[in-house]
């Protein structure tokens, strides 16, 4: 079960995503070790929410199939949102908002209302850990890998956005409609699943 497991944490965490778009316009706007304070929030929170997974798994195994299609739901209506605001945005909005996102306690926060670091949560400890996991440590172990792989995406984007920098100021409209469109793509895929 780990090569599916690193798999599907590996695809889950390098597409598009809030985490990864942040990661990257952080990165951008104020260079990489500026970001590294909301990177670290995003893998205290992360990591939060894979043992939160966990425990509701357990604890809910039976009732996720029925609760699912509302999450699924609520996730890709707030994915379409992000998308929208990303699209319509103008660079000085970009600047003030990007002011506000760059801190440790924003991106803990933030991971309690990410869908996509939410359903990659329950979707990998249910599909993939609970088959296997029998006890509290490896939960504690499994949730650690995963945190891990979605921190590594997000340094990844953060990086890509500090190389990237000129590149993304001159085109920065297309830019914002290309990740405004993965992120609709993302909100749409939620339901391939």
């Amino acid at each position: 079960m780990l090569i599916p497991l690193l798999m599907f944490a590996l695809v889950s965490s390098f597409t598009p995503g809030p985490n990864n778009i942040i990661s990257m316009t952080q990165a951008q706007k104020y260079g990489y070790r500026a970001v590294l304070k909301f990177i670290g929030g995003v893998a205290a929170g992360c990591f939060v929410i894979m043992l939160l997974s966990g425990y509701f798994n357990f604890a809910l195994n039976q009732w996720i199939p029925r609760v699912k299609i509302a999450l699924d739901l609520l996730g890709s209506l707030y994915l379409l949102y992000l998308a929208v605001k990303i699209m319509r945005s103008k660079p000085q909005q970009n600047e003030d908002l990007a002011r506000g996102m760059n801190s440790f306690w924003f991106g803990f926060f933030f991971q309690f209302i990410n869908p996509k670091v939410i359903l990659y949560g329950f979707t990998a400890i249910s599909s993939f850990v609970i088959p296997v996991a029998d006890s509290r440590i490896q939960l504690i172990m499994f949730s650690l890998l995963l945190t891990a792989v979605g921190i590594s995406a997000n340094l990844t984007w953060a990086l890509s956005g500090r190389l990237l920098q000129s590149f993304l100021d001159r085109h920065e409209r297309a830019f914002n409609i290309a990740m405004g469109l993965l992120l609709i793509y993302s909100a749409v895929s939620i339901f391939a699943n």
